[in-house]
């Protein structure tokens, strides 16, 4: 038995002098590369992301955590990797095979999990270019709501009637968004053919003027609400547009108020907002 233990140790205590050194400073290296690369990848992410000027800081910070999570996530896979073939590769294990079933299982994994490792990728460039963030109204093809959620495979959507919707983003293929930077009033109203013009355009445009003095709503517009133009000659009124600017995700409850005051304002002056009507001739 003691000659046993002495042959042991005559064994492992060279193998530890070598190779466990060896393996011991790789992997205090991997961990203090990593607490590097961590830091390093921040600090590249907070100074190269451009701000927006219509971003909250919340938001802003949400946005670089994530990039900051992607670029440290993909950076220690890839050291981790390395870190235990130099790991096998002192304990006498060839290197070489395991990268060749390596490569085998790669294109596996890549014909099973193509969509997977596309809506990464899709997921990626969404949040580099910013095209949409968490609290933005968007349209992806058909399906809206508020973005609650952005992650690197996914987004969370729910519409005005609570429904959530999960889109991976591998099939999303265009991107609407209504509340990037600034939203916009786009009214069409009808007025009667009888009405004057001129009168009509003055009272839309001092309307448009008071409610964006008004301390109540001010914030929230950027551009008065102002007439644009005759848009169109329809069956029973002329229609006009108006148009203006607001905050991001504000131009529903700015137009609401608009839609009001205009109808108060109209029927204070006698203007008609007339409604279809048909005429029917019976033949005798």
């Amino acid at each position: 038995m003691k000659e046993i233990i002495i042959k042991l140790t005559e064994l492992i205590i060279p193998w530890l002098l070598s190779h466990g050194i060896k393996i011991l400073f790789i992997t205090i290296g991997t961990y203090i590369l990593n607490r590097f690369l961590k830091h390093t990848i921040e600090k590249i992410v907070r100074t190269a992301v451009v701000s927006d000027k219509y971003l909250s800081k919340e938001a802003e910070e949400k946005r670089e955590d994530t990039l900051i999570r992607i670029f440290t996530w993909s950076s220690r896979i890839i050291i981790l990797f390395i870190t235990t073939l130099m790991i096998l590769q002192e304990f006498g294990i060839p290197i070489g095979p395991i990268l060749a079933g390596a490569g085998i299982i790669g294109i596996a994994v890549g014909f099973g999990g193509q969509y997977f490792i596309k809506d990464i990728i899709s997921g990626f460039f969404f949040i580099l270019e910013n095209q949409y963030r968490v609290g933005d109204v968007v349209n992806f093809d058909g399906t809206g709501g508020l973005v609650e959620d952005i992650s690197l495979r996914m987004t969370t959507l729910r519409d005005l009637d609570g429904t959530v919707y999960h889109i991976p983003h591998g099939e999303i293929k265009k991107v609407a968004n209504l509340s990037k930077d600034f939203a916009r009033i786009n009214l069409n109203i009808g007025i009667a053919y009888a009405a004057n013009l001129d009168h009509v355009i003055k009272i839309v445009n001092k309307v448009g003027d008071e409610l964006s003095q008004d301390p109540q709503w001010k914030e929230f517009i950027i551009k008065p609400p102002q007439f644009l133009r005759v848009d169109d000659f329809a069956d029973s009124s002329i229609v006009i547009k108006i148009l203006g600017e607001t905050q991001p995700l504000k131009q529903w409850e700015v137009t609401g108020e608009l839609r009001k005051r205009i109808k108060i304002a109209f029927d204070n002056e006698g203007i008609e907002i007339p409604f279809p009507q048909r005429v029917v001739h019976q033949i005798k």
